[in-house]
């Protein structure tokens, strides 16, 4: 068997928010590998620079791999890395690259007629399940408002975006005020009141807080019981996470999206700065690097938990290996996926179950190239 195609396409995905009346848009690489004997393995997440990493899986990486035996991914990876790589293997390239790799392993798991989490150690055939809903845009009423529909739902365990500050180029990300630490504390305060203390909540502030604003936001926060504070520092610095976990008595996760290398894993664990690792397959390598990062953090006694979007692709690291732990169901990637995929796993009463069909169980709908955008 060798690959015989590898193609990228940007497709704009249609998707609504909850209580969010206009249509939302998210902007995703859809990658598929195709074999000479036929089969397809595909992956897809959103990324900020969709349109080159697009135009890098097509007119280098794919080029650089055709021909290639798509069941050696480490070959593979390594073949990537010195064709196109060499010293630039952060952000972009390490996105396309772990694409590819997904891909891969949903080929792999097609052939041997097994499903991914299985190949990958089958630790666990169902997950707890998380949904990351609190989105900055609502208002305090509403943010309680989907919390109470979610929890009608059967959901459990609920995240809230902090840190966002006003951005208007992205939905969570941005750069934060000292007011809007302020604010977010009280829409913390307010949240926990309203579900009460069995519900798990967690907040996240996606690397974009200070190291000043983190700690005020997370002793302003202590009270309120958190399962655990996310990417919580600007830029994910090990260091200042490490003083920030020294300073407060929330558990901090970090590791999630953008965190594009195992040695930025490694110094999280060397400077004891997390209390939950958060490796993201769709950019730290795919499942090859991704069962690194899980041994590493189980070397150090740290569960996983996984943040920063795409559960269906996360989902069977964390079913493969011991420490594999909450599967984060944020809102954009998990209506995506529904969207454009047949038989996409969903949370039921805070539980995901692994999907039993070969690959990663889940088949592109017919007609999804229509979205495709230049």
């Amino acid at each position: 068997m060798k690959i015989r195609k590898v193609t990228c396409w940007l497709l704009r995905i249609p998707f609504t928010f909850p209580l969010v009346k206009e249509t939302q848009y998210a902007m995703a690489n859809f990658v598929e590998v195709e074999t000479d004997d036929g089969l397809k393995g595909h992956s897809l997440s959103t990324y900020p620079l969709r349109h080159g990493i697009r135009e890098f899986i097509n007119r280098e990486a794919a080029p650089a791999i055709e021909g290639m035996d798509p069941l050696r991914p480490e070959e593979v990876r390594n073949k990537l890395f010195w064709a196109t790589a060499r010293k630039y293997f952060h952000g972009a390239w390490n996105c396309a690259a772990s694409l590819i790799d997904i891909a891969l392993w949903d080929v792999k798991g097609k052939a041997l007629k097994q499903p991914i989490w299985k190949l990958l150690g089958g630790a666990h055939s169902q997950l707890p399940a998380y949904i990351t809903f609190g989105l900055p845009r609502y208002s305090i009423d509403e943010l309680i408002e989907v919390a109470r529909m979610l929890i009608a739902q059967g959901q459990t365990r609920l995240k809230m975006v902090v840190a966002k500050g006003s951005n208007p180029y992205d939905e969570i990300l941005g750069e934060p005020t000292d007011a809007d630490i302020l604010q977010d504390a009280e829409r913390v305060r307010a949240l926990r009141e309203a579900v009460g203390p069995k519900i798990e909540l967690m907040m996240d502030a996606n690397k974009g807080a200070n190291f000043t604003q983190a700690l005020r936001l997370a002793k302003l926060c202590e009270p309120y019981n958190l399962t655990w504070f996310e990417d919580p520092v600007l830029q994910g610095d090990p260091r200042l996470m490490a003083r920030l976990r020294s300073q407060t008595t929330i558990p901090i996760a970090a590791g999630s999206t953008a965190t594009s290398d195992l040695m930025y894993l490694r110094e999280y664990l060397m400077r004891e700065a997390v209390d939950y690792l958060q490796p993201n397959v769709r950019d730290i390598g795919g499942y090859t690097q991704g069962l690194k990062a899980a041994a590493v953090a189980q070397a150090f006694n740290v569960p996983l938990a996984m943040g920063g979007n795409y559960p269906h692709i996360n989902m069977h690291l964390h079913g493969g290996v011991p420490n594999g732990g909450r599967i984060e169901f944020h809102w954009q990637g998990w209506k995506c996926v529904e969207a454009l995929f047949d038989n996409a796993p969903e949370p039921v009463n805070g539980t995901v179950t692994l999907p039993e069909a070969p690959g990663l169980g889940f088949t592109p709908k017919a007609g999804i190239l229509d979205l495709a955008v230049d």
